[in-house]
């Protein structure tokens, strides 16, 4: 599969940590940084992954630290969001079974291995039900289908866990709705949204899977990178 990282931010809610380098860079543990345990986990359950990094904030520190990579830069990323940094990296939607992955979660290595890594069935978001108060980006669901994804929801299903897995046409259909987003200069948006604006003018059929029974973080304030640094370091 091709598994796209979208890194590109300054992380500031994290400065003056993210200061001098990405969060995505942060040590877990005997010089693990955050990137690193994740590309290394993936590639343990799925050799043949094809891995795509989009860089921005102290891009260059991320290029010495993995090999092997496609490295992808946004030099805008203080003007856009990810919406852009996925702009940059269209090219690589033409593909079956694209895992798109924000650049500061933080996985067990069993929902690597049994949720991340596992081929796309169908276009789906994680999320984490147990979290319905508080959350940071939401998702509302009926039945098995999501129908809005937002950070201004009061009452969702579950909090978004930062990635998108899709097959190839409906990544087809997320590279066109971005392409036009960006050409109509909403540039500074998640490119979560543009899933969001496929559901409402669309109908565009977006699944989810609940990885409430895994331990997941995603990296937003010191809290949780300590969360992060213990999923790492009960794995030893």
């Amino acid at each position: 599969m091709k598994y796209i990282f979208l890194v590109a931010g300054k992380g500031s809610r994290l400065s003056p940590l993210t200061s001098d380098m990405p969060k995505s860079m942060f040590k877990l543990g005997a010089g693990m940084t955050l990137i690193a345990r994740m590309v290394n986990l993936i590639r343990q359950y799925d050799r043949d992954a094809d891995i795509v990094v989009v860089t921005g904030h102290r891009h260059k520190s991320i290029e010495r630290e993995l090999d092997g990579v496609t490295f992808i830069n946004n030099p805008f990323y203080e003007v856009t969001n990810s919406i852009a940094s996925l702009w940059f990296a269209k090219e690589h939607l033409d593909t079956e079974n694209v895992v798109l992955i924000d650049g500061d979660i933080v996985m067990s290595e069993n929902l690597v291995r049994d949720v991340l890594c596992k081929p796309v069935e169908r276009p789906q978001v994680l999320l984490d039900s147990s979290i319905s108060e508080n959350g940071d980006y939401n998702v509302q669901t009926s039945g098995e289908r999501v129908l809005v994804m937002s950070k201004e929801l009061n009452t969702y299903y579950g909090e978004y866990a930062g990635v998108t897995k899709l097959d190839r046409k409906s990544a087809l259909a997320m590279r066109e709705e971005i392409e036009s987003m960006v050409d109509s200069g909403y540039y500074d948006q998640w490119y979560e949204n543009a899933l969001v604006q496929m559901i409402f003018r669309d109908d565009f059929e977006l699944f989810y899977t609940d990885i409430s029974a895994y331990d997941w973080t995603e990296v937003d304030n010191v809290s949780d990178l300590i969360h992060a640094k213990n999923i790492h370091m009960s794995e030893k």
